[in-house]
């Protein structure tokens, strides 16, 4: 007779859950801007607006919290003005270097 394991249980990965200081955020931000791929920084954004707090995050970012998530939404295409108001409201700056 043969005992059939249960199968394993997997929680998602949620990248929100580790971005809780400044330094894990810049890291995460960083890392996101060097793969050069429109959606995945709206993910990343959306990620740490979610750590830090939608509806703060909305608010300082003058958005309707509605709108921001609408604005982060995989295939979304926000306005420039858009994103850079997001990341400012999430102490977020991003930095030009030589490539």
């Amino acid at each position: 007779m043969t005992k059939t394991k249960a199968p394993l249980k997997l929680v998602a990965f949620d990248a929100a859950r580790y971005l809780d200081d400044d330094e894990a955020i810049a890291e995460y931000m960083t890392a996101v801007l060097e793969a050069n791929d429109p959606d995945l920084l709206l993910l990343a954004l959306s990620d740490v607006a979610r750590a830090k707090g939608m509806a703060q995050v909305a608010k300082d970012a003058g958005l309707g919290r509605e709108s921001l998530y609408k604005a982060l939404a995989p295939g979304a295409k926000p306005r420039f003005e858009t994103v850079m108001k997001v990341a400012h409201a999430l102490g977020v700056k991003f930095i030009a270097q030589p490539a």
